[in-house]
């Protein structure tokens, strides 16, 4: 029996409260599972820096996402978070096929899409757009109408419901996923050595930059022999 391929997922996500915290966690064990296994996703909160210092956790943030085969951004919110921004746009420089998550109903833009135009209209990029507290109050109405709150409190219901509006989400990253996967690599073949050693040195990573620029060749080798460039 051939042995399923395994694609790991830069998950770039706010990680400053519970609800962050959590909603990564629910929503990155969700595509794993609908995915059976083939999208793993690599949460940056998981993640164990060699030192506390903002540097080092920048520095192996940008590793992380240069490393991995694609990437999911969560651009929740009525502006997108800084630090996802700058995360999508490094991706994007790494011609990384990407995933766009908005379940946020309001409405952030001043284009077609519910976010900033300097962030659309990206190649290798899929957008899934969804109204998540609809999703819920469907859920909700469908299952537990004549529940009260403590009867939906009491037994948990809420959760539940709500891992299952997260569930579906995640179904919806995962078609995003194996459709990006199909998009062709934008970046040109007689560039990407070039590029790839740019962006060793572009962010002014820690170490020393024959170090550097070896990681992110192999980074690159790896992308190739698995058809992403």
């Amino acid at each position: 029996m051939k042995k399923q391929r395994q694609f790991t997922i830069y998950f770039s996500g706010e990680m400053y409260c519970l609800n962050h915290l959590i909603g990564n966690a629910y929503l990155a064990e969700a595509i794993y599972e609908k995915s059976h296994g083939r999208y793993l996703c690599a949460l940056p909160q998981n993640l164990e820096p060699t030192g506390r210092r903002p540097r080092v956790i920048r520095d192996q943030g940008i590793k992380t996402l240069v490393g991995c085969d694609l990437a999911l951004f969560i651009f929740e919110g009525p502006a997108i978070d800084a630090a996802i921004a700058i995360e999508f746009m490094f991706a994007k420089f790494a011609d990384i096929p990407s995933a766009i998550l908005r379940s946020d109903l309001r409405k952030g833009g001043d284009g077609k899409d519910p976010w900033t135009l300097m962030a659309s209209y990206f190649p290798r990029t899929v957008n899934v757009i969804l109204d998540s507290l609809e999703s819920y109050k469907a859920i909700l109405k469908r299952r537990h109408r004549k529940l009260d709150e403590v009867m939906r409190l009491a037994g948990q219901h809420g959760s539940a419901d709500a891992q299952r509006m997260c569930d579906a989400i995640a179904a919806a990253c995962v078609r995003a996923f194996d459709r990006v996967r199909e998009i062709e690599p934008v970046m040109p073949k007689h560039l990407r050595q070039e590029v790839y050693n740019w962006l060793s040195l572009m962010p002014g990573l820690r170490g020393k930059q024959k170090e550097l620029r070896r990681e992110f060749e192999h980074f690159l080798e790896t992308k190739v022999e698995r058809d992403f460039l």
